[in-house]
């Protein structure tokens, strides 16, 4: 994917563009480690990432084997988008909106369940900011970009 110059943000934090789109620095990578039944290889326990999408950008539908939770920081909204388990993602996916407005019905936190297709882009001209935390941890033998 081509990347737009690193923003500011990006900048602070010391972002490099992530494979699926946006920016991201993995921040923690928690031990133990072991192999989880039907994983290719040994897993921390979980890891986490700064992810950054800047408005026009999105995260190109993608899947990770564990499940992640996203975690809403700063910047305006985020869609979520959960398109299911399918061998792609269903046309009409799950939508949730991460951000500040609770009374709008933004939300803090959301997971997307284990080998589940997502997807997110900003809502509006603000950045937004959120963390990924990852269990089993992640690694990318466990990433499936959808070909596009």
């Amino acid at each position: 994917m081509d990347h737009p110059p690193r923003p500011r943000t990006a900048e602070l934090l010391d972002l490099a563009p992530h494979p699926e789109g946006g920016w991201y620095r993995e921040t923690w990578r928690a031990g133990p480690s072991w192999q989880p039944d039907g994983y290719s290889g040994p897993r921390a326990a979980a890891t986490g990432i700064y992810f950054l999408l800047t408005p026009g950008e999105e995260s190109a539908w993608h899947r990770v084997r564990s499940d992640e939770a996203w975690l809403w920081h700063r910047g305006g909204a985020l869609l979520l988008l959960d398109g299911g388990d399918g061998a792609a993602p269903a046309a009409l996916p799950r939508v949730v909106t991460l951000g500040p407005d609770l009374a709008a019905g933004h939300l803090p936190q959301h997971v997307i369940p284990g080998g589940h297709w997502q997807s997110a882009r900003p809502v509006g001209a603000a950045e937004a900011l959120v963390s990924c935390v990852v269990a089993p941890g992640f690694d990318f033998a466990d990433f499936t970009l959808l070909p596009g």
